[in-house]
């Protein structure tokens, strides 16, 4: 596995350059779960959008975990009792060209995790057996400290909600629309942020 290489990426190419990872690497098993990666992050997407989400949020479900693809991992690494940080891997890549809740929700959908299992008696029942997995490797349940900052943080109540969607988005053979069903979407809300990015990466 290679490290894709991000410095050619612009708010022109941005859409297909995701879709593609959809493409070539959505098939790949999920840490565990009965579900792919591509699979995971739709259903989360499709959950959104039933929800009345906003676009901004229906693409922060549909691109939460794409910090899998950023970086050179082992497919085994979680396994192996590595934390591979995908949730910053990724918000660093999406920064670029998405709008900041976008960014907050992919960069804290772990930390939301900790979060709802030190306010929520009842969330940590819900959670599939890999995510409670990878919650020892993520640091387990917040500090009541940690808590009450967690919940200060600008977007928390949406980074809640997109974690929600994430833990719901494990549903074998679950019918959802494709990546190109939402690549529109995905470009209104790149557009959206207003800025010009469409030189190389500084």
């Amino acid at each position: 596995m290679s490290v894709p290489d991000f410095s050619r990426l612009t708010a022109d190419n941005i859409v297909a350059f995701l879709g593609d990872i959809f493409a070539r690497r959505g098939a790949e098993s999920y840490l565990g779960e009965r579900v792919t990666m591509s699979e995971h992050m739709l259903q989360a997407a499709l959950f959104a959008q039933a929800a009345g989400a906003s676009e901004e949020l229906v693409v922060a479900a549909l691109l939460h975990d794409i910090g899998h693809y950023t970086n050179e991992f082992p497919e085994d690494a979680l396994e192996k009792g590595t934390d591979t940080y995908h949730e910053t891997a990724g918000a660093a890549v999406l920064s670029r060209f998405f709008p900041e809740v976008v960014v907050e929700c992919v960069r804290q959908h772990v930390a939301a995790k900790r979060f709802l299992c030190a306010v929520d008696a009842d969330y940590f029942g819900r959670l599939s057996e890999a995510s409670v997995h990878t919650l020892a490797l993520q640091g387990g349940p917040m500090s009541e400290e940690e808590a009450r900052d967690f919940a200060k943080k600008r977007h928390a109540v949406d980074i809640v909600q997109v974690r929600i969607w994430d833990d719901e988005g494990k549903v074998p053979g679950l019918e959802t629309p494709s990546f190109d069903d939402y690549a529109p979407m995905i470009g209104r809300v790149v557009a959206a942020r207003g800025a010009n990015l469409s030189g190389a990466h500084p």
